[in-house]
């Protein structure tokens, strides 16, 4: 039987929507932040989804991630739960480009910040409002094999349990057996180095900071517990598996000259710059998300957070689909959507990576060119955006400047009281906003997907990196937050941007 969270749903209660005969609509395999906050998306939505998860809980072996970038913090803002984690993390100035910090403080935004927090606490609050949301999660199981037919598709489990589903989502990792046994391709580049990452004890005083030469880059920092959080690049690429105390000694002394008397590992992780990314996000009724779908180096601190982006993009397309009210066609706009950011993700990636490397005089002047470029406000704002996840825009064809981008979280007035336009998306609706006086906008068959609402909104209208745009008289919202049509009081085009995003209209 599998392990449920505690208030999760067994299969003897009623199926939500779209379920049918299978044993659950959707089935996530990995229960990361990704796998984590797909389920959520799918809650929302009334999917009946399932987890399947290798651990036995949400500890982590390792630090993993340590923060959320603005734009995360958006998207838990637009389901209401941003609270939970400002709760436990340290607003801080998280953003960077090869060690250049970059302050967004001055973007519009609600946040302009990000939020220093491991990943072990993250998946954690995530765990709790999924158990809440009473999402089933399979533990100590695995994905081991799936076979797909016309009507859907037969998950099996490492502990021989076999589920039904509609949909299975690969959200595994960079490994993912999802994406391997769909046979997708994982393109990309072999490894260029090897970086050590461990927590310790060192009996001499440890050279605490960080530092880079010709072998790449290295740190040592200490940790809430009071241990020794350690960085290191190795000198060679020719070790491979999992590392021991051995290696990591071996890797300190050619960087610092002694391994400062390390002992009594906590763990000890091994983790290169290959840069890899799925030709396809989709085969047929597998998709993929987050380290499944992309992997690069954890300089930037952008994995995590385009993994949670990826699930907020498909969670809400792949319940229309599932629900049969949009057809299947609406899933390809995953991978046109995401497929860009994760290239470009990759591409920032190798860039810092390079810029860190020293030995040649050409690369410590590009690092220092690259610095003073960064130290002006506008490559400052506009790579402070691009880290952040604020400026991400969707190719929705010619327009508005915000078609395609991220909706301000604006001040509105709404039926005379003031309301904040993400407590809007909480239910991960669909919401046509309309700021025109003669209310004449009719949304009545698609009601059942998208909300409409009359506000009033007096302030500028600003998007990072553009800069002020102009007022429109009505905007539709996906329910990711990302703007899907702007018009006016002659609501051209917008039949089609409801039909394309929600599907036919109700008979």
């Amino acid at each position: 039987m599998p392990v449920l969270l505690p208030t999760s749903r067994t299969r003897g209660h009623a199926k939500r929507a779209g379920a049918r005969h299978e044993d659950h609509a959707v089935v996530i395999a990995g229960g990361g932040p990704t796998g984590l906050m797909l389920a959520a998306e799918l809650a929302l939505a009334d999917i009946d989804v399932a987890v399947v998860e290798r651990r036995a809980d949400q500890e982590l072996v390792g630090t993993r991630a340590g923060g959320l970038h603005a734009r995360s913090i958006e998207i838990l803002d637009q389901r209401g739960v941003a609270d939970r984690f400002l709760r436990e993390g340290q607003i801080t100035q998280l953003a960077g480009f090869a060690w250049t910090r970059l302050d967004i403080s001055d973007l519009p935004t609600r946040h302009a910040y990000g939020l220093a927090l491991r990943q072990s606490h993250i998946e954690r609050i995530l765990a709790d409002w999924v158990s809440e949301l009473a999402v089933p999660i399979y533990r100590n199981r695995e994905v081991t094999d799936f076979a797909q037919d016309e009507t859907g598709i037969d998950v099996t489990l490492s502990g021989g349990e076999a589920l039904r589903a509609n949909y299975l989502v690969g959200c595994d990792g960079g490994r993912s057996l999802v994406r391997k046994a769909a046979g997708i391709d994982f393109a990309g580049s072999e490894p260029t180095l090897s970086n050590l990452m461990a927590e310790v004890e060192m009996r001499d005083e440890p050279a605490w900071g960080l530092r880079h030469d010709a072998l790449g880059f290295h740190g040592l920092s200490k940790t809430e517990s009071g241990r020794v959080l350690v960085v290191v690049t190795e000198a060679t690429l020719d070790r491979t598996g999992a590392p021991g105390p051995r290696d990591l000694s071996e890797a300190l002394v050619a960087v610092y000259g002694t391994d400062f008397g390390l002992h009594n590992p906590s763990w000890i992780s091994r983790f290169t710059d290959a840069a890899r990314q799925a030709v396809s996000y989709r085969k047929g009724r597998v998709l993929l998300a987050g380290d499944a779908a992309h992997i690069h180096h954890s300089v930037g601190g952008q994995g995590l957070n385009i993994g949670v982006q990826d699930a907020v993009n498909l969670g809400w397309k792949l319940a229309q689909v599932v629900k049969g009210l949009s057809p299947n066609s609406l899933l390809d706009s995953y991978y046109a959507e995401r497929h860009p950011v994760g290239a470009r993700t990759l591409r920032n990636t190798m860039a810092q990576i390079a810029l860190l490397r020293r030995g040649e005089a050409g690369l410590k002047a590009a690092r220092e060119v690259v610095a003073e470029l960064l130290g002006m406000d506008a490559p400052r704002q506009r790579f402070g955006a691009m880290m952040s996840g604020l400026d991400v825009h969707y190719d929705l064809g010619q327009g508005h400047a915000l078609l395609g981008r991220r909706m301000p979280d604006l001040d509105l007035t709404v039926d005379g009281r003031p309301l904040r336009l993400f407590t809007l998306l909480h239910g991960a609706r669909g919401v046509l906003l309309d700021f025109g006086k003669d209310g004449g906008i009719d949304v009545r068959p698609w009601a059942d997907r998208i909300s409409l609402i009359a506000a009033d909104y007096e302030g500028r209208w600003e998007v990072p990196v553009i800069g002020q745009v102009a007022a429109p008289g009505a905007v539709l919202v996906r329910p990711d937050g990302h703007v899907a049509w702007v018009g006016d009081e002659s609501q051209h085009g917008l039949a089609d941007a409801m039909t394309k995003w929600f599907g036919p209209p109700a008979a």
